[in-house]
């Protein structure tokens, strides 16, 4: 009777968690989960304005013939593997440095790194265009006062600086938050442990790398894997401030998904590109949680 009794309480119970995640597993399957197979689908179709045709993987095989798209595809992966290893690094370096200071001062350090993350991107935009304007920018000015440039640099319309600039932006606006997050996960850290290691003679980079680090690692496990779907996502900086151009040197996956979609019409092969790109972010999710997933405890 006892046990029956039990069972229909915790019955009840998991009706009304169920009834909680309803609005939560509602909103996941329609705009996330009901998308993503829908786009799937969509790729194995010539999918335009006027037409619905089913192609099977013919839309794969042309992404790998496609010049712009490989183009794209190279120019994110070098995004992800610029951004992503300075985000990590500079933000725990700050963060260790921060943590040392004052807690009125730490807050002040706090809020200057974390306000980019909650300002507008248009803003922020706004601002990088005229740091890199070649006529009126500080940056060519500051360069030119330096000696380090005798003339004007055209930082966004040239190739070989274009997508760096595109890269700076990214990591001006990405630092914020993973910096706070290190702030709070070095409070956390048992000031016990680092106590008994100076005891016994440990100096400041050997508590780092045996007590700090690995304390660290699930944060900077979330890190990593948040940084790197951001990199791959990066959209609104490319669209703002180059469109791609110059001759694509600045095209990423995912503003090329835009410009087939949505001024193309070609829906079908954008949606190849974004499983494609969907891919590439899984895959490397994978192999992160692998590298880093092993001195974390689930």
């Amino acid at each position: 009777m006892e046990k029956s009794l039990k069972k229909r309480i915790l019955n009840k119970e998991d009706l009304v968690a169920y009834a909680f995640l309803l609005p939560a597993i509602l909103f996941f399957g329609t705009f996330v989960f009901f998308p993503i197979l829908k786009g799937l689908y969509n790729s194995f179709f010539n999918y335009t304005w006027r037409e619905f045709t089913f192609i099977g993987l013919d839309n794969y095989k042309a992404l790998i013939q496609d010049e712009i798209f490989l183009k794209s595809l190279k120019n994110t992966l070098l995004i992800v593997a610029v951004a992503v290893p300075f985000i990590i690094v500079f933000s725990l370096s700050v963060s260790l440095l921060i943590y040392r200071l004052r807690s009125g001062t730490r807050s002040f350090f706090r809020a200057v790194f974390y306000l980019p993350v909650v300002t507008g991107s248009v803003a922020v935009t706004v601002v990088w265009r005229w740091i890199y304007d070649p006529y009126s920018g500080v940056l060519n000015y500051i360069l030119k006062t330096l000696g380090i440039i005798d003339d004007n640099i055209i930082w966004l319309g040239d190739s070989k600086f274009a997508i760096f600039c595109i890269i700076a932006v990214l990591l001006t606006t990405s630092v914020g938050q993973p910096i706070i997050l290190y702030i709070a996960s070095l409070g956390n850290i048992d000031k016990s442990y680092i106590e008994a290691a100076k005891v016994d003679g440990a100096n400041s980079w050997q508590v780092f790398r045996n007590i700090k680090w690995p304390l660290l690692m699930p944060t900077t496990l979330y890190i990593v894997v948040i940084s790197t779907i951001n990199s791959f996502q990066i959209f609104s900086l490319i669209q703002l401030l180059t469109s791609g151009g110059p001759n694509y040197s600045t095209s990423t996956v995912m503003y090329l998904v835009y410009e087939k979609a949505f001024k193309l019409g070609q829906f079908g092969y954008a949606a190849a590109m974004g499983v494609v790109l969907a891919f590439f972010i899984g895959l490397f999710s994978i192999l992160q949680f692998k590298f880093f997933g092993k001195e974390v405890s689930y």
